[in-house]
């Protein structure tokens, strides 16, 4: 049995760490690291370990020792690599949740590290064990669209989430939080283009992008400074909390109500009282805070085997999605994850015919996404691909090494900069 303590015992940490319940004879959840007392305790009480195996932080952790044999590393972005440099000195395989670093330099010296200790370090780029892009993975594999010519990808955040994690959420500032929009959103992408290109290297990226909407300029006429306090429009705002949140509390629940997590069953009552603090920022009015990420950015990267590659992200947007088109030599792939749905086109020659299509449908294929949490389905399947590389197994073609994942962490780091300075960057 592979033994795991949660280090960060957020909402991403707890999703992972549900594969102990699930699978209990092969993986187990011994303890956890987390400043915040009632966390600690709740997890404690989710995975029956004792009380002995809480501990405040990683630093408290790493002090005692090899307890277990792995780390889930939940923690915040500012803090993946100085708390994964303690727990790789401490012996532990982790893994880490992305952007697994917030510069290059920090990229670089995890990377050192975990060379120099020989530990396992798989990065949380869920979308990889997606069936939907397990199943293109596999097409580009067997050749089956050719060489490969272009990518294109999307992603589209709703309104809801670019409001709630990225406006008024802990992802709002770039100089606090230190992960950009693109690379706090978007490093799936980044990653799913480096995986489909199978190890060839970027060599150019430029990047176009700014914070356009979520702006005081862009508020509505005689809005208020928060919203359900002093705004005499709330009823007729798409962004009024009363809409996003109190209609819909469990939705954003694991970030818009921290300060009340630890009283169960809140009331609707509860839920308004807390939106109506003025020093809670989910209280304010979208546009008028002090927000600085951007709400849609565009990337465009060169290979060095010619391919070009696209990627828009579009923040605000009515339908939450993420596509994508992978064009071949012999064909194109071409799909949107959230449908499980992706079309196979192959030229046609023969008279009166240009291109046939296939159509791919995974819902017709049972159950490929409910029972292994969200993403499409690759939050489970990733925590056991981790489990089954520590067991000495072969790791699937998803697998998500440290060295796997620096070149979509690079593009990332490139295009915001190649964004800020207004220019191509070779890199």
């Amino acid at each position: 049995m592979i033994t795991a303590i949660i280090v960060g015992a957020g909402h991403r940490a707890l999703c992972y760490a549900e594969l102990a319940n699930k699978q209990p004879e092969r993986f187990k959840i011994v303890g956890v690291a987390d400043p915040n007392e009632f966390r600690r305790e709740d997890t404690r009480r989710r995975f029956g370990f004792p009380a002995e195996m809480m501990f405040k932080d990683a630093a408290e952790l790493a002090s005692r020792g090899k307890l277990a044999d792995a780390v889930i590393n939940g923690t915040m972005d500012i803090d993946h690599v100085p708390t994964s440099l303690l727990l790789l000195e401490a012996g532990y395989d982790i893994l880490l949740e992305k952007p697994f670093a917030v510069s290059e330099e920090e990229v670089r010296v995890l990377d050192e590290a975990v060379k120099r200790t020989g530990r396992h370090v798989m990065i949380c780029h869920v979308l990889r064990y997606a069936p939907f892009y397990t199943r293109l993975k596999d097409l580009v594999l067997k050749g089956e669209i050719g060489e490969i010519i272009n990518i294109q990808t999307d992603e589209h955040v709703s309104y809801h989430h670019m409001a709630n994690c990225f406006v008024r959420g802990k992802w709002n500032r770039e100089d606090i939080c230190k992960s950009t929009m693109l690379m706090a959103k978007c490093c799936h992408d980044l990653d799913l283009i480096t995986w489909f290109m199978s190890g060839v290297n970027p060599v150019r990226v430029s990047s176009f992008g700014s914070r356009s909407f979520f702006r005081r300029e862009k508020a509505p006429a005689n809005s208020g400074e928060y919203c359900l306090i002093d705004c005499p429009i709330e009823s007729e705002c798409q962004y009024s909390n009363r809409q996003l949140n109190l209609n819909h509390p469990a939705r954003w629940g694991a970030y818009v109500w921290p300060q009340i997590e630890h009283i169960e069953n809140p009331t609707m009552e509860i839920y308004e009282q807390e939106l109506k603090r003025k020093d809670n920022p989910y209280s304010r009015c979208v546009w008028k805070l002090d927000n600085n990420v951007v709400d849609r950015q565009s990337v465009m990267i060169e290979f060095e085997d010619g391919v070009t590659v696209t990627h828009n992200m579009v923040g605000g947007t009515s339908r939450p999605c993420r596509k994508i088109h992978i064009i071949g030599t012999k064909g194109e792939l071409s799909g949107i994850m959230d449908d499980n749905r992706f079309s196979i086109y192959k030229i046609d020659t023969r008279p009166e015919h240009e291109y046939t299509t296939e159509i791919i449908d995974l819902n017709n294929e049972g159950d490929t996404t409910g029972a292994f949490g969200g993403h499409g389905g690759g939050d489970l399947r990733l925590v056991e691909d981790f489990v089954s590389v520590l067991e000495g197994k072969e790791p699937s073609i998803s697998c998500t090494t440290l060295a796997d994942s620096v070149n979509g962490h690079l593009i990332g780091f490139t295009a915001d900069r190649a964004r800020m300075e207004n220019r191509v960057i070779d890199m």
